[in-house]
């Protein structure tokens, strides 16, 4: 956990992609032992939640071995957190959408955001921490500075397709087809989604932002008008021919002129 001219920064493989901590504050004895936590906190999650284990309870679940009220606490409350999502989306937002219990469209989120709050809660109060692309800031990134985060274009590798700028606590999420390909089902028929190439969405939790991209990018077409109406919450959308369109408030955080590099990478 290298110091760096502005506090800490950790970068951490775990859960099948890569986290990254971005702690622009004073690196007391406090937030050290807090981002250590937070470590052992992600490599806890992926224990009980990877879907690619076969020893974890969300597999075990899945297949019977054992009963929901035989898994540890965080299990229950990432299904209470699901089931809410799935009620907000209309079923959009689904942990069976191919018909295996999977409810990594918010669990990640949820670790991150659960990360982040970790190193708020032991005094660092301005962090980027990033799990996979989708990222809980905190604060900014330097006094009067904001934090600048480039959201890649799904189309043009190499390319930026916007910068987003937060000078508060803010999510970012997306989801796309440029590094998995189609892999994100239509929870109503099971075929894969394919109506956009990359969906972003900002908003004050990566818990809850997190899994209204996954529901909006299943959508479709009738993601344009559900996200528009959604409270806090802006949003914007690559088509597969290139096309784009955001929601009428992401123009206050989004900005295609004059992009300098992210302050936190992605």
């Amino acid at each position: 956990m290298p110091d760096t001219a502005y506090g800490l920064r950790h970068v951490e493989h775990v859960m099948g992609t890569v986290f990254t901590f971005d702690i622009r504050d004073e690196p007391t004895t406090a937030v050290r032992h807090a981002l250590a936590e937070a470590v052992r906190q992600l490599h806890r999650v992926d224990a009980v939640f990877s879907t690619y284990r076969p020893d974890s309870h969300i597999s075990r679940l899945d297949r019977g071995e054992i009963r929901l009220g035989d898994c540890p606490p965080e299990v229950h409350e990432v299904l209470s957190l699901c089931a809410q999502a799935a009620h907000v989306t209309d079923g959009w937002f689904s942990i069976v959408p191919g018909g295996v219990l999977d409810p990594s469209g918010l669990v990640k989120g949820w670790a991150t955001e659960a990360a982040s709050r970790l190193l708020h809660e032991a005094g660092a109060h301005h962090t980027c921490v990033n799990g996979g692309g989708d990222l809980q800031l905190r604060g900014r990134a330097s006094p009067g500075t904001p934090w600048r985060i480039g959201i890649a274009h799904p189309l043009r590798p190499g390319e930026l397709l916007t910068a987003v700028t937060a000078d508060h606590d803010l999510a970012v999420a997306t989801s796309g087809t440029a590094e998995r390909g189609a892999h994100i089902l239509d929870p109503h028929s099971g075929a894969p989604a394919t109506a956009f190439a990359s969906l972003t969405v900002v908003g004050p939790r990566l818990t809850t932002t997190d899994a209204y991209a996954t529901a909006a990018f299943a959508m479709g077409e009738d993601a344009r008008d559900w996200l528009e109406a959604l409270d806090g919450h802006e949003a914007l959308a690559v088509l597969p021919d290139g096309r784009t369109w955001q929601t009428s408030g992401f123009g206050r955080y989004g900005s295609r002129s004059g992009m300098r590099p992210p302050s936190c990478p992605r």
